[in-house]
């Protein structure tokens, strides 16, 4: 009962979270997660997967679903970035690489 209150309540607050930040999100916010995630899993007697395997695993999950649904919006963007040699996914490219611009990339 323990986990299905995780699942459904702490763990949809907490991977909605990731959606927002994306690719921002800060290694000690990630830190701060994964130890409110063993938190958990010492409350409800189980292991949890850590942070960033499960938002790797959403991420995947709902990617294949919508390359594997033709009627998707994004299924065509999908489509195209894939390589025609191998079938995997290909980087998408960007117009401006905004650390090559930053005041960092000369250190």
């Amino acid at each position: 009962m323990l986990e299905i209150f995780y699942q459904s309540v702490v763990a949809s607050a907490l991977f909605f979270a990731a959606v927002c930040w994306g690719g921002s999100i800060r290694a000690g916010d990630t830190s701060r997660i994964n130890k409110l995630i063993r938190k958990a899993g010492s409350v409800i007697g189980i292991k949890l997967d850590p942070f960033e395997a499960v938002v790797e695993r959403r991420t995947l999950n709902r990617l294949l679903s919508i390359m594997d649904n033709p009627t998707h919006p994004l299924h065509l963007q999908l489509d195209s970035q894939r390589s025609s040699f191998s079938n995997r996914l290909l980087q998408l490219r960007s117009a401006i690489t905004l650390y090559n611009k930053s005041p960092l990339a000369g250190r």
